[in-house]
């Protein structure tokens, strides 16, 4: 049994598609690329599977559980807009998320923050844009989650990050969990996907792993990904 299952999952905003018909497995011990363009439906389906939306047909199960109580202490979500009160101190959110998430790891959050050099004690506030994003993915990334959705982790920060934010994505979750990765930024995280989602108006249009998309169409996912969604 795949980790997180979706069949046939359909969400309707006034009457607007946002998703139509979406079937697919994501097993365990997998980096998974949810990619396609702004408005294709990668956030909805994000924000489904987290239990922030109700599909308006269809199911999803997470280690066997429908979105619930039971899918919120097994699922870690990284949105792309922040969600922290400015006047808050970076240490007040890791007590924050070690009072309400029994599987937080506080050491490993600490540690992650020292490499970047982020003081705990500093204000949101005073932080730059790149800077709270690193903040908000050390958060996620110190659960033992059995999922990670991360939309657009690496969208906000610069280049010179963002292999410390991949490389802290790969060492920080377990051969029994999987990573959801949306993004439109390809090139930057291509080298670290086993498999890849390409999402469109909706609707699944290539669900494959990484190496068989590179042996089958002899492109890299960047460039199978720019032919696909090509203005």
């Amino acid at each position: 049994m795949a980790l997180i299952e979706y069949r046939n999952v359909t969400k309707l905003y006034k009457g607007t598609n946002a998703l139509n018909g979406v079937s697919l497995d994501i097993p365990a011990g997998r980096i998974v690329g949810l990619l396609g363009p702004n408005g294709s439906g990668k956030t909805t389906l994000i924000k489904l599977t987290a239990g922030l939306l109700t599909p308006t047909s269809g199911t999803i199960t997470v280690d066997g559980f429908a979105p619930g109580p039971e899918t919120k202490a097994r699922v870690a979500y990284l949105p792309e807009k922040s969600y922290m009160s400015e006047w808050m101190s970076v240490d007040s959110f890791i007590k924050y998320f070690s009072d309400f998430y029994a599987d937080f790891d506080r050491v490993k959050a600490n540690e992650m923050l020292s490499r970047l050099g982020i003081d705990p004690k500093r204000t949101l506030k005073t932080l730059s844009k790149g800077t709270k994003e690193k903040v908000q993915l050390v958060l996620v990334m110190s659960r033992a989650a059995k999922a990670y959705f991360l939309d657009e982790p690496i969208a906000g920060v610069d280049p010179a990050a963002r292999d410390y934010i991949l490389n802290t994505i790969i060492r920080n979750y377990s051969e029994n969990a999987s990573v959801v990765i949306s993004t439109h930024l390809i090139y930057d995280i291509e080298n670290v996907l086993d498999d890849v989602v390409f999402i469109k108006e909706g609707k699944i249009v290539l669900a494959d792993s990484a190496d068989n998309v590179r042996e089958k169409t002899g492109k890299s996912v960047d460039m199978l990904f720019r032919e696909v969604f090509r203005c």
